[in-house]
């Protein structure tokens, strides 16, 4: 429905061309009526004879193609849209909060192991499927807190995950209003339209207003209980989306899917992102239609040549790579190789610049990214400069570039935060190059005979140089692993924190 109320034009002007094909098959095509009235001085068995080819009992005739064929490319000239195209700065995938209750209930074995194992499950699953898009983790009992902010890396939200329970929630009860404001400011902070999914088994009845009053915002709800267990005051919340959890992975398509759908919806409604031209999707059949011309009897092979004229006038940067530019522009050629995940064919074949920059990006390109981006003069290709520059781990330059966005729009919430994180990364690093000049703190073993000049002036003295391996830097998973087992710990101080002060974010 949402693709119906979107279809248009993007250039109507074009539709007019439909009069004059319509008064061309009508000029061109035979009349029964008028063979029949010529006939009527001619003996029948004589008419019947000189009628090549039985043109009395023709249904289709090539006019009748040629016609057909200028129709779709008229149409496809118009440029017939019903999507956006989305932005090459933003993820493909909406952002999402995950709004766990973490509550006694929630542990129930009911749901083997039990409700909340079962919940984290599902989340891990849910985030997986989900590769490259943004996710957040928010618990709430009694109290709400943000466990983890918007994050790529689902390596962050598993021990996280892990950590939850109901020991560790400060204050008892299920307070989802708060869990749905919280949730609401970090979409609002993500400066991208996402959605919300709560995975609970109850919801307090005083909660429903506040759904029905967020009517700007998807949620989901996901619900952590036996087959045939139902939540009644779900019910009374207007358009809800409730998924039961089931033994195999069809809640999570049902969850994706409300998902994507969601995040289309919002696209249609950006007004700052441009339509996406699906005329050369018209084409294809026109093409089918040309081959008809090398059927025997089919002689109207000026046809053929005004399909191939006006197919030359389809809006649409043409080039000699192939039979592909007869047919797609290089943008869409290269955006059906970016759905591919073919990154770097797409970054050779895109010929808009951010397209291509985000192209190479994908594929790892990020130095050849950064140059490309830093020759165009907008405020969006200086912040794609920075974060190309950050991931080539390039943090001056890349700080610089932010500076250089916010200076072509001032005031850019993004650019601000992701140039502070740069210069501090800058700070960082060098005071840890500086403290590994000066020898402190960096693990580097001391010689193996040195002289206290303090006690025993003079005498050798022994200090085991630690091994060159334990100097080495660890890695994501090694640095993961060496992280507190007992993460609900960790949560619980931090938990008990934010509620002494007030502060549930």
């Amino acid at each position: 429905m949402e693709t119906l109320q979107a279809f248009h034009f993007l250039r109507p002007i074009w539709l007019l061309g439909l009069i004059g094909i319509a008064l061309l098959w009508y000029l061109v095509r035979p009349h029964r009526a008028l063979a029949a009235a010529d006939s009527d001085h001619i003996a029948p068995h004589l008419a019947a004879a000189l009628r090549v080819g039985g043109e009395g009992r023709r249904r289709f005739y090539p006019i009748d193609g040629v016609a057909l064929g200028l129709m779709l490319l008229t149409l496809a000239a118009a440029g017939p849209t019903w999507s956006r195209m989305p932005n090459p700065l933003v993820a493909e995938t909406a952002p999402l909060v995950v709004a766990m209750k973490v509550t006694e209930s929630m542990e129930s074995p009911d749901l083997a192991p039990s409700r909340m194992e079962r919940a984290r499950f599902k989340v891990m699953d849910l985030v997986a499927a989900r590769a490259g898009a943004r996710t957040a983790l928010v618990a709430y009992a009694g109290s709400t807190h943000r466990v983890s902010p918007l994050t790529e890396d689902p390596n962050i939200l598993r021990p996280l995950l892990e950590g939850l329970s109901p020991a560790i929630m400060p204050e008892p009860g299920a307070n989802a209003t708060a869990a749905l404001e919280l949730a609401s400011g970090i979409i609002s902070e993500a400066e991208s339209d996402g959605a919300v999914l709560f995975v609970l088994d109850d919801l307090d009845p005083t909660d429903v207003a506040a759904f029905n009053a967020l009517t700007d915002l998807p949620v989901v709800f996901l619900l952590a209980l036996p087959e045939g267990q139902s939540v009644a005051q779900l019910d009374g919340i207007d358009g809800a989306t409730v998924v039961h959890m089931t033994a195999d992975d069809s809640d999570i398509t049902q969850v994706e899917r409300r998902l994507r759908s969601a995040h289309r919806a919002a696209l249609l409604a950006d007004e700052r992102l441009a339509w996406e031209d699906r005329g050369p999707w018209f084409i294809w059949p026109a093409a089918l239609l040309a081959l008809l011309w090398f059927r025997r009897g089919w002689t109207m092979r000026w046809g053929l040549a005004a399909i191939l004229l006006l197919s030359l006038q389809v809006p649409g940067t043409a080039r000699a790579d192939g039979w592909r530019d007869w047919f797609l522009t290089p943008d869409q050629q290269g955006w059906i190789a970016y759905q591919r995940k073919e990154f770097d064919k797409a970054a050779d074949v895109f010929a808009d610049p951010m397209w291509r920059g985000q192209a190479m990006m994908r594929a790892g390109r990020y130095e050849e990214a950064a140059d490309l981006f830093n020759r165009l003069d907008t405020p969006e290709a200086a912040f794609a400069e920075g974060m190309a520059r950050l991931r080539n781990r390039e943090y001056r330059p890349g700080a610089r570039a932010y500076e250089k966005a916010l200076e072509r729009r001032p005031g850019w919430d993004a650019a601000e935060r992701n140039r502070d994180i740069a210069w501090a990364i800058v700070t960082y690093v060098e005071e840890t190059q500086e403290a590994s000049d000066t020898g402190e703190d960096t693990g580097i073993g001391a010689d193996e005979i040195v002289f206290d000049n303090e006690s025993g002036r003079g005498a050798e003295t022994e200090i085991d140089a630690e091994p060159e391996e334990q100097a080495k830097p660890m890695t994501a998973d090694q640095w993961i692993d060496s992280i507190d087992t007992n993460m609900g710990d960790f949560l619980r101080s931090r938990f008990l924190l934010d509620s002494a002060a007030g502060d549930d974010s």
